[in-house]
């Protein structure tokens, strides 16, 4: 009998170390295609997620009598509509206020410097750089991309051909399971299909979770904001929206945002008001509106969400961190559909 060199459970460490080494190697390799085809990549991904918030409209459509075609090309028009028109909406909020509150940004830190000393001066630095800031945060958001009329014309490229993609995707969903089967062995067919489901219904659920949070987050903050007379109230309540699609960091920044210009413009009163209304609002999100709306078909742990937000950020800017927790999400279910199989088929009778 041969004596093995290493012991039994120093073996069984280095298997699982190459186990490791593996997947990590795949996942490395996966981002990295994804980054070097993200043109290609990005439409796909935004039409997925769109596909997942607007699969409820097109399926009510097709129910009442609509032809598949046809109710994809309404549910695209209709989304041409809405957020086109909130697009015009937020767009036009933040360039009527954005003076206003960099002007009352920097009279925040001006007024912090005199308590705070560098701490303040760092935070009047940042408003009077807002416009450079921005500027790079963009380009971060880019991917590398170069800036100026390039930017502007990739981006209207890229929600173009997402729009596309959701009308394909919508018009074609009931093949989609049909077409994922050919693409496996039949062994694993069922498998496939059900944690592709799994996946995709964790998507749907986040989307439709997160926009509808979004919506009363900045209904409620824009509400308290206007009766308090906090100046760029729609516009602040524009950001919130924004902010509420990454979990956490999203909303801390905005309502963070919302009571300095408060406490700049209107003082210490109003802007622990403001901050009372902004915590209200968090309170309420947190421990109602999440639980209610989203926990039943997402379950992350704050800090697994916090850490797809960082690595989202590494890889892909601002467009990474809003990608993340949804594509997290979907791995998450897909992981545990996967576990349970495996642990019933373990378990199943020889």
């Amino acid at each position: 009998m041969v004596t093995p060199l290493l012991p039994g459970p120093v073996q069984r460490l280095a298997a699982w170390c190459v186990v490791v080494l593996l997947v990590a190697g795949v996942i490395a390799v996966g981002v990295w295609l994804c980054v070097v085809f993200k043109t290609a990549v990005t439409p796909v991904l935004l039409a997925l997620l769109g596909t997942a918030l607007l699969g409820p409209l097109h399926r009510r459509l097709i129910r009442v009598g609509v032809g598949r075609s046809l109710a994809a090309a309404l549910t695209c028009l209709a989304v041409v509509a809405v957020v086109g028109g909130a697009g015009y909406v937020i767009v036009t909020a933040l360039i009527d206020t954005g003076d206003e509150i960099t002007a009352s940004l920097r009279r925040a830190g001006e007024g912090l410097s005199e308590h705070f000393g560098a701490a303040g001066t760092s935070l009047e630095d940042l408003a009077k750089n807002a416009k450079e800031l921005l500027a790079k945060f963009g380009g971060t958001a880019a991917s590398g991309v170069v800036t100026g009329l390039s930017v502007v014309g990739e981006m209207i490229a890229t929600g173009v051909l997402a729009l596309l993609l959701i009308f394909f995707f919508l018009r074609d969903s009931d093949r989609a399971a049909g077409a994922l089967r050919s693409l496996v062995p039949d062994a694993t067919g069922d498998t496939v299909e059900a944690v592709a489901r799994l996946a995709f219904k964790a998507v749907e659920g986040f989307m439709r979770g997160t926009t509808f949070i979004a919506l009363i987050d900045a209904v409620c903050i824009t509400a308290g904001l206007l009766v308090l007379r906090v100046p760029g109230a729609v516009g602040l309540g524009a950001l919130v929206f924004l902010g509420a699609y990454i979990p956490y960091l999203g909303a801390l920044l905005s309502g963070a945002l919302a009571v300095l210009v408060a406490l700049a413009d209107r003082g210490w009163v109003i802007g622990l008001w403001v901050l009372g209304v902004v915590l209200v609002v968090q309170v309420v999100e947190g421990h109602v509106l999440q639980p209610l709306i989203q926990s039943r078909m997402v379950q992350m742990h704050p800090a697994a969400v916090l850490l797809a937000i960082t690595a989202g950020a590494s890889v892909a800017g601002v467009l990474g961190m809003l990608l993340a927790v949804p594509l997290t999400a979907a791995a998450s279910a897909v992981l545990s559909e996967l576990r349970t199989r495996y642990a019933a088929r373990g378990q199943a009778p020889a």
